[in-house]
């Protein structure tokens, strides 16, 4: 008897898990009608900044920040902030970036904190 809700059958999941096989292993396409894979960029295409480098670069700072305001009780303030990366030896690159800071504003979040430091 199965159990669960898939719409697949067993036999048909294999089929899928044995076409994927080579993608998984080899981590490229391994279609052979070339028609199927994406076009690489030309020489000549003008350079259209992706929006996940940027994306990227905020989850860094957020896991960094969170690493070092892990146990923080929030909502805290700039200076609480400071104090708590002071005490836990955050590299001096965050302890700046906080410090340019507005101090008026309440932070609830770890996630509040890197949007303000991104910011500025």
């Amino acid at each position: 008897m199965e159990r669960g809700s898939g719409g697949l059958s067993r036999r048909r999941d294999d089929e899928m898990k044995h076409q994927l096989q080579g993608l998984l292993r080899s981590g490229h396409p391994t279609r052979t009608e070339e028609w199927h894979d994406p076009e690489p960029e030309a020489e000549d295409d003008p350079h259209v900044p992706s929006s996940r480098v940027t994306s990227d670069r905020f989850e860094a700072l957020r896991l960094e920040l969170g690493r070092y305001l892990a146990r923080t009780p929030f909502p805290a303030h700039r200076g609480d902030l400071l104090r708590v990366l002071r005490e836990r030896h955050a590299p001096d690159r965050l302890v700046e970036l906080v410090t340019e800071l507005p101090d008026d504003p309440t932070y609830h979040s770890v996630q509040d904190v890197a949007v303000a430091v991104q910011r500025t």
